[in-house]
C-alpha cells in the first residue's frame, strides 16, 4: 500500500516569477495552468509545492510557510546562494525575494519567495528544540541567546538578534559563564556578519577572556568553530 502524501498548496501574486524563482532552486514545473485559475505543480526530488494565483495577495503581510526536510543544509544552502547571486547580482538576505545567512554548525535556513511565502529547508537529524535547552532559560542571557537564535536563523535579521545580545551582556550576574561565552561568541558571528570587524575582534577578545574548563570549550566548540574569520 502506497503511504500517504501532503503537498503544500502555496499562494502567489503572478505564476510566472514566481516559477522563475524556483526554478533557480532547481524545481522543476510538472503542471501549469492559466484557466480558469493560475496554478502549478513543481518538484524538487521527493519535495512538492504547489501554487495558486490569488488576487489581491500583499507579499509584505504573507504568512503562508512551509517545511522541507532534507539530507543536508550547508552545501544545498551554498547551491541556492551561487544561483540567487547569479539571477540577481547581488546576496538577497533584505526585501522580496530572500534567504536567510547560513552559518557553521546551522541546521535550517528559510527562502523567502516573490509572494512573500517562506520554505524552511531543515536537516533530517536536525537536534530536537533546535538547539534551545529542553527546559525554558531562566536567566537572562539564556533567554536571550533563545531569542536572538531565532531572529537570526528564522528571521535573518542579525541587527535585532545584536541588539538583544549587546543588552543582555551588559548586564552584571546575567547568567553562567558558559552562557555569557555562548553569547559573546554568537554576538561575534553576528558582528562579522555585519561588517563589524572591529566589533567581532572586541568580542573575540572577550571570550578569550573567560575561565573556561577544557569541558566547557568542547561544548562551545560549534560556536568558537563559527567565529573563525
Amino acid at each position: 500500500m502506497k503511504g500517504d502524501a501532503s503537498i503544500p498548496l502555496l499562494p502567489c501574486v503572478e505564476l510566472a516569477p514566481t516559477l522563475e524563482f524556483y526554478g533557480l532552486l532547481g524545481f522543476e514545473v510538472t503542471y501549469q495552468q492559466r484557466a480558469p485559475n493560475p496554478y502549478a505543480a513543481t518538484r524538487r526530488g521527493g519535495a512538492q509545492l504547489h501554487f495558486f494565483g490569488l488576487k489581491g495577495l500583499d507579499p509584505l503581510k504573507a504568512f503562508s510557510t512551509c517545511l522541507i526536510i532534507v539530507d543536508e543544509v550547508e552545501e544545498l544552502h551554498a547551491r541556492f546562494l551561487a544561483a540567487l547571486r547569479q539571477a540577481y547580482g547581488r546576496t538577497p538576505v533584505r526585501g522580496l525575494p530572500r534567504m536567510t545567512r547560513m552559518r557553521k554548525g546551522q541546521t535550517r535556513f528559510t527562502v523567502v519567495d516573490p509572494s512573500g511565502n517562506s520554505v524552511m529547508f531543515i536537516r533530517r537529524d536536525e537536534p530536537s528544540g533546535y538547539g534551545d535547552d529542553a527546559d525554558a532559560p531562566t536567566t537572562l542571557l539564556g533567554k536571550a541567546l533563545k531569542t536572538a537564535r531565532r531572529l537570526r536563523d528564522f528571521k535573518g535579521d542579525d541587527a535585532a538578534a545584536a541588539k538583544v545580545l549587546d543588552a543582555a551582556l551588559k548586564k552584571d550576574g546575567a547568567g553562567t559563564t558558559l552562557e555569557r561565552a555562548r553569547a559573546l561568541a554568537a554576538r561575534a558571528e553576528l558582528a562579522r556578519a555585519l561588517g563589524d570587524t572591529s566589533g567581532a575582534l572586541e568580542r573575540d577578545r572577550n571570550l578569550s577572556a573567560l575561565p573556561l574548563s577544557a569541558a566547557e570549550r568542547e561544548a562551545l566548540r560549534l560556536e568558537l568553530e563559527a567565529i573563525q574569520p
